[in-house]
């Protein structure tokens, strides 16, 4: 966990499921990555039908593109989740996958909307992420 940033729910507000209320970050630089899909390299779509294999490319896809900005997880301050199937047993799958890459105690802030439709039929979750750059050692 980063002491750059600050996970913050205020009893005021109701307790937040998987996710943070605010997320206050001392930064000098932040990161935005554009959603991301369930694709490989090869621009194939990964886990056709099954969201939480496409749940689980897209989060390889937000390390890669975090690894390539010299960040990490444990420096993402907000996430976007473009979501096909808003059901209870939908956002429980991604709930479930992305435990594997986020830390427990540093859940960024988080807003997830249910869309009509994303760039391919095929895909069935989009999730953008805000991170801020490590500073050098």
């Amino acid at each position: 966990m980063s002491d750059l940033i600050q996970y913050l729910n205020p009893p005021t507000l109701a307790r937040p499921n998987g996710f943070s209320h605010l997320t206050e970050a001392a930064v000098d630089r932040l990161v935005f990555i554009s959603g991301q899909v369930s694709y490989d390299p090869d621009g194939n779509i990964v886990g056709a039908g099954d969201l939480a294999a496409q749940t689980r490319q897209v989060f390889i896809n937000l390390g890669l593109a975090l690894e390539a900005a010299g960040t990490a997880f444990d420096h993402v301050v907000k996430l976007n989740f473009f979501v096909r199937s808003i059901s209870e047993s939908a956002v429980a799958t991604i709930r479930q996958v992305r435990k594997d890459f986020l830390i427990d105690t540093a859940l960024p802030a988080s807003t997830m909307v249910g869309v009509a439709g994303l760039a391919k039929e095929a895909l069935l979750l989009e999730v953008e992420a805000y991170a801020l750059k490590k500073r050098a050692a």
